[in-house]
């Protein structure tokens, strides 16, 4: 059995239920100190770890009698990120007196210091979408490498804010509203994840008759939810599209694998769609939106996939020279945007050229809100 004094997101208790497992409950927890160290949130990160500093004292909790297992899975979790974490022989402090214990530092440090670091503050931000997140990260414990898995996190943090989003569902008056049973997952298994992820599922679930169906299988494609933002200027009655080589048609063997979208992007961790969208908007494009206009959200192929996206239009400024090349270098991204009029893009999307959904969805419901936004101009 092993003692660790541990301090940060680890005492967030839902989280560390999930990094210890079945061994959670059987391992006493008391507060203690670390006297010689202090506990600083890392620069441009959300988690913090100790400094070892003359006359600080870290405020933290001892957990008593952890297993093999528990300890491992503890080892495990530690050493995701860029420092890598290892536990280093200590003696804290408890309202018993002294105790011999250990405790996770960083192998290197950059020489930045962070500022104080509040475990309510980030639970309140944080606390839900990290939990989601080392669900996805223990599952991995015995089937990659803490290296691999600690180069997939951050992709890992999308997966699981997108399993948050989707906690807000949206109305069910017509179709079926699932209840506790309805829905049965016998087994899950993932034989890929990297950018991307593919999940395969043993199903049961309820049938329109009233009968329990048999075990089927299933596999889904794994992605982040995302934002789309259509820019639109009205009064000048014209639209910006973005222009980029996309894998999807290019993987089907298209002939014309450039396409023509609105503003997309990924949305991060701790970032709602809004924000994601004026993000991608200053960062595809150059451009500043004035006012979103939601348009709601959809799954583009429920049947494969679990990417779900949040519309919108953009109200902005399109004067002639708004068009220009963006993206982002560093991911990859060569974009090149296109003023057009309204009149212009529709026939775009009466021709075929405009192909792919998320510009289809958003142009028709911008032709559907058209007459109110100019006349609120």
């Amino acid at each position: 059995m092993s003692d660790i004094f541990i301090y940060g997101t680890l005492m967030h208790q839902p989280l560390l239920r999930v990094v210890l497992g079945e061994s959670f409950d059987a391992v006493a927890q008391c507060p203690a100190r670390l006297p010689g160290w202090r506990v600083e949130a890392v620069p441009g990160e959300v988690y913090p770890m100790v400094r070892a500093e003359r006359g600080a004292e870290a405020e933290g909790l001892l957990l008593r009698g952890l297993d093999d297992a528990a300890l491992a899975r503890a080892d495990f979790y530690e050493g995701l990120d860029n420092y890598g974490y290892l536990r280093k022989p200590v003696e804290v402090l408890t309202g018993e007196g002294r105790a011999e214990a250990t405790v996770y530092v960083p192998l290197a440090e950059d020489g930045q210091r962070g500022g104080p670091w509040s475990l309510e503050r980030w639970a309140a931000q944080w606390g839900e979408v990290s939990v989601l997140a080392a669900e996805e990260v223990m599952w991995w414990m015995g089937r990659a490498t803490t290296a691999e898995v600690g180069r997939r996190y951050g992709l890992i943090c999308t997966r699981a804010q997108a399993r948050l989003n989707a906690r807000e569902s949206a109305p069910a008056t017509l179709r079926r509203k699932a209840g506790p049973g309805d829905l049965e997952v016998a087994e899950r298994r993932r034989p890929y994840a990297n950018f991307f992820a593919v999940e395969e599922y043993e199903l049961v679930h309820s049938r329109f008759d009233g009968t329990r169906s048999g075990q089927i299988e299933r596999a889904a494609f794994i992605s982040a939810d995302a934002a789309t933002v259509l820019p639109y200027d009205p009064q000048r009655d014209r639209v910006m599209l973005v222009e980029q080589l996309r894998v999807g048609p290019v993987a089907r063997g298209d002939a014309q694998p450039w396409v023509l979208e609105p503003i997309a992007g990924r949305v991060d961790p701790g970032e709602s769609p809004e924000d994601c969208a004026l993000r991608e908007a200053r960062e595809e494009a150059g451009l500043e939106v004035d006012r979103l206009v939601p348009l709601g959200g959809y799954y583009p192929s429920p049947g494969a996939k679990s990417e779900y996206l949040h519309g919108f239009i953009g109200i902005a400024d399109l004067p002639d020279g708004a068009a220009g090349l963006g993206g982002v270098p560093g991911e990859g991204e060569d974009i090149r945007a296109h003023i057009v009029s309204f009149d212009a893009a529709m026939a775009l999307l009466e021709s075929g050229e405009i192909n792919v959904g998320t510009t289809v969805i958003s142009l028709l419901q911008l032709a559907a809100r058209r007459a109110g936004l100019r006349a609120a101009t």
